[in-house]
């Protein structure tokens, strides 16, 4: 079975875009991550429970999550 993932709480996603690449500051960590539109973009999807049980088995999405575990940012549930 997939993994299903979450936001770590605390996480409100603060954030400025701008040609393409996105300053997010990690709340929890204090840390702050140079993203791209597409990663702010996935895990506002996940914030906004817009992932479905299709989405969960792509294993893709799976390694991006694993990526963004490392920066504290998701957890699985």
């Amino acid at each position: 079975m997939p993994v299903q993932w979450q936001l770590v709480p605390g996480q409100s996603l603060l954030h400025r875009r701008w040609d393409g690449q996105v300053v997010l500051y990690n709340e929890v960590s204090g840390a702050t991550h140079l993203l791209d539109d597409q990663t702010l973009d996935l895990l506002q999807a996940l914030r906004d429970g817009e992932l479905g049980p299709e989405d969960w088995a792509d294993p893709e999405l799976q390694l991006a999550f694993n990526d963004l575990r490392k920066l504290y940012l998701v957890e699985p549930c």
